[in-house]
């Protein structure tokens, strides 16, 4: 070939060759489609095949236990390495007392600090608590433990606990004797760790509700209040309970500062001031000290029934999600020509 021999103009090109590009092109991009959806679609199946390999390690991790005592290791009391007793039902007490505490404690403070950012707070105190939200949702669970233990559980033991026996002692749940870590003071701890959490989801949830919703019901002459029952609550009461969700998992599989203050001992009392124990907090508590491969397939037991547990509670919350109705139910605003008429 010639390198000094004039190309053809423009005009001169073959007449498909406009045609051969396009084609080509859209070769290409039917390539790129196909190898990025092979690409998602792997990644959720990696996802579902992670989820399946830590189920079947810990399933055969546990196989000794469950073939030993079957479905009676959920429902036995007993847990004694010593004597190769065990059971999981204090754990599972602890567990679920625990954090369905925390959660009733820390779901309408969050959302009712949410609505507080959201609705009533100047733009210059909003921008601070929120920058102070997140951070505190950012402080690992061993800073709260050691908060809880050195600064909580004294004035607990001290002072809040004496204050509810007083008043509150003729209820079994404040009865017997007070130690400072016990249940109660687990749960205080899990609320103010996922308190922050759900707080923030909360925000961004009740940030997503349309101008227009809220300036509909400004025009029919709704107060904040109703504002927010009327048109804000029932558009996002799907997601706060979501939120709430969240916080929920947050707080079953809750560790360290759990472990620091619940006291650890595999009892069930109705007393809150009694000690308990999580199945977290028995896993990083004798994880390290297994006495026999009994002892060590019952703590694989133990996890296996951990994530079981978060399994089933997300499940059910996307039942309660869908089919259980709201508290704040919309109802039909009372406006100044209504009340002029009437």
């Amino acid at each position: 070939m010639n390198p000094f021999r004039r190309k053809p103009p423009s005009d001169e090109l073959p007449p498909d060759a406009g045609a051969r590009a396009w084609t080509s092109s859209a070769r290409i991009g039917r390539i790129l489609d196909q190898g990025f959806g092979f690409l998602v679609v792997g990644a959720g199946i990696s996802v579902l095949a992670l989820a399946a390999l830590l189920g079947w390690e810990l399933y055969q991790g546990a196989k000794e236990a469950i073939r030993r005592y079957g479905a009676g290791f959920l429902v036995s009391s007993h847990w004694d390495p010593v004597a190769g007793r065990f059971g999981a039902l204090p754990f599972l007490y602890g567990t679920f007392v625990s954090s369905a505490l925390a959660l009733l404690l820390a779901f309408p403070l969050s959302v009712a600090t949410a609505l507080s950012l959201t609705e009533f707070a100047p733009v210059r105190l909003r921008r601070p608590v929120l920058a102070l939200v997140d951070l505190m949702a950012a402080v690992p669970s061993v800073v709260w433990g050691l908060w809880a233990m050195f600064e909580m559980v004294p004035w607990l033991r001290q002072t809040a606990f004496p204050f509810l026996q007083k008043f509150f002692g003729w209820l079994p749940f404040f009865q017997g004797t007070i130690y400072g870590v016990s249940l109660l003071a687990g749960a205080l701890v899990i609320a103010m760790m996922i308190t922050p959490i759900v707080t923030s989801l909360a925000i961004e949830i009740l940030q997503s509700v349309p101008l227009t919703l809220r300036e509909a019901a400004w025009a029919l002459g709704a107060t904040r209040w109703e504002v927010m029952r009327v048109a804000v609550l029932p558009y996002v009461r799907s997601s706060l309970v979501g939120a709430g969700v969240l916080g929920l998992g947050r707080a079953l599989g809750e560790t360290m500062a759990v472990t620091m203050v619940i006291g650890n001992r595999p009892e069930i009392l109705l007393s809150l001031f009694a000690p308990g124990y999580t199945l977290a907090s028995v896993l990083v508590n004798e994880f390290a000290e297994v006495t026999s491969e009994e002892h060590l397939s019952a703590l694989f037991e133990i996890g296996l029934t951990l994530v079981a547990v978060t399994f089933v509670v997300n499940f059910l919350a996307r039942l309660l999600i869908r089919s259980v109705p709201f508290f704040f139910a919309p109802r039909p605003l009372r406006t100044q020509s209504m009340e002029t008429n009437g």
